[in-house]
């Protein structure tokens, strides 16, 4: 056992300050969640467009029969509800009431609040807590009350979680059972970053967290009230100096990458080998997320595509006006296209190079795509389920009037589409590829020499002592 590693009391049962990330769609699922949890840690169920199941078993495919995106939207909601349910049920049986239970959501993901309400009356007494990011989730608490589960907001800021304590989370601190800070800069998927911090400059957890326990303490939460650190953890010797450290109180930390490549991760095997190749580097931080938000994954073909695409850009204007002094020629329908001269050329060069479609962006830009770039863009944007409270992607909004009144943007990509696609088979270049900062560690550590790939109890035995 790891030097100073102890239990920590979590909803009344003692469980090792242990957690598992609860990553998206389907990544993480009952399987693993369960056996996180039967080894007496935290296990958690990605509660976000999760697998349900038929009665012999099989996987129901969400496919998506409605004409509006409204309709299907609807649909969308009933799969995410049917699917969490499903998964929490199998993972509280696999736990056989050992460790615990959480289910991960995205507060930005579309419908999050009804699907949270219809998840938490359908699973009364299986699930512990409710770990939540992804935005400013202000009603958490409220809805965790309801049902009398504990609450875990994920945040990047002392400053974020300050402004959720005030407006709310303070009318239900009794609750909040943990605050997990995700560090912006190292975490796989949808990271924090704010406005005023630099994507190309990480820093050092310690003082951020240091930060934000002196919030917490301001707020008078104890400092048995855990703060679980994720977010670049691969193993506990690493964090030594965290563990037993008065100026941190109590830490726990969570786990998203190394559960991935175990036996009972739900990943397909060509994802998991190609985890297996990673070098340091490989993984992005990148913009491209239709949610707006900063997120970290592998920097495969798709991700590079994208990356290509959005250099194929250029301003424009629609009347002569300072350098843009040429009409755009090639890419476009219409002479209302001004250009610098510099641009014109370039325009031509990919147009020559079979790029022969300009698409208009939000912010008055081009990008130049080919032919079937543009009829799978425009097809996966009529296809829009509303799997996001904001798509940049497809300009959805899942209330009022369902638009966010911006025009569809080409440079990014359908989420929904390809996590649902590399979380249940199809190769891992043509999709993105969510992984931690640390994945390029698989390669790296003699734990998985040979091509090893751990059990869950293996991996968190090992985790217990240090490596």
């Amino acid at each position: 056992m790891f030097k100073g590693l102890k239990p920590i009391l979590y909803r009344g049962r003692e469980v090792w300050p242990l957690v598992e990330g609860g990553k998206g769609v389907s990544a993480t699922n009952h399987a693993s969640a369960g056996a996180w949890a039967l080894a007496g840690g935290i296990g958690t169920v990605s509660a976000v467009n999760a697998d349900s199941y038929d009665p012999t078993g099989k996987i129901v495919p969400q496919v998506y029969a409605s004409r509006t995106r409204k309709e299907r939207h609807d649909e969308l909601i009933r799969y995410a509800v049917d699917g969490a349910v499903d998964q929490v049920k199998r993972a509280y049986e696999i736990a056989s009431g050992k460790g615990a239970i959480n289910i991960n959501v995205l507060w930005e993901m579309g419908g999050a609040q009804p699907i949270l309400h219809a998840v938490l009356e359908r699973t009364k007494g299986l699930v512990a807590g409710v770990t939540c990011g992804a935005g400013m989730p202000y009603k958490l608490s409220e809805i965790a009350a309801q049902y009398g589960v504990s609450y875990l907001p994920i945040i990047s800021s002392a400053r974020a979680f300050r402004a959720l304590w005030k407006r709310a989370y303070s009318k239900a601190a009794d609750l909040l059972s943990a605050v997990v800070y995700e560090d912006p800069w190292l975490a796989g998927g949808h990271n924090g970053l704010s406005n005023a911090e630099d994507p190309l400059k990480p820093q050092d957890p310690y003082p951020r967290v240091a930060e934000l326990r002196t919030t917490m303490r301001e707020g008078g939460i104890p400092d048995e009230t855990p703060i679980v650190m994720a977010g670049g953890v691969w193993n506990l010797k690493e964090w030594n100096d965290w563990i037993d450290n008065p100026e941190l109180g109590q830490v726990a930390f969570q786990f998203g990458t190394r559960p991935l490549l175990t036996q009972e991760s739900p990943i397909p095997q060509g994802w998991k080998d190609r985890l297996m190749t990673l070098e340091e580097g490989d993984v992005l931080l990148h913009r491209f997320s239709p949610t707006g938000f900063y997120s970290s994954a592998v920097r495969n073909p798709f991700l590079r595509m994208l990356e290509a695409r959005s250099q194929r850009q250029i301003a424009f204007s629609r009347e002569a006006a300072g350098d843009h002094t040429h009409q755009l020629d090639v890419g476009v329908k219409g002479r209302n296209f001004w250009v610098t001269p510099g641009d014109l050329m370039r325009a031509r060069e990919w147009y020559g190079l079979g790029f022969t479609d300009a698409l208009k962006t939000p912010d008055n830009t081009l990008v130049f795509v080919t032919p079937d770039e543009k009829n799978t863009i425009r097809k996966d944007q009529a296809d829009c389920m509303g799997c996001l409270s904001h798509c940049g992607f497809s300009a959805w909004k899942d209330h009022d009037d369902y638009t966010t009144g911006y025009l569809a943007d080409p440079r990014s990509f359908c989420i929904q589409k390809t996590l649902q696609d590399i979380a249940h088979g199809e190769p891992v270049d043509e999709n993105l590829m969510f992984a931690g900062h640390s994945a390029f560690r698989f390669k790296k550590d003699p734990f998985y020499s040979n091509g090893f790939v751990p059990t869950v109890k293996q991996l968190f035995d090992r985790i217990l002592t240090g490596d």
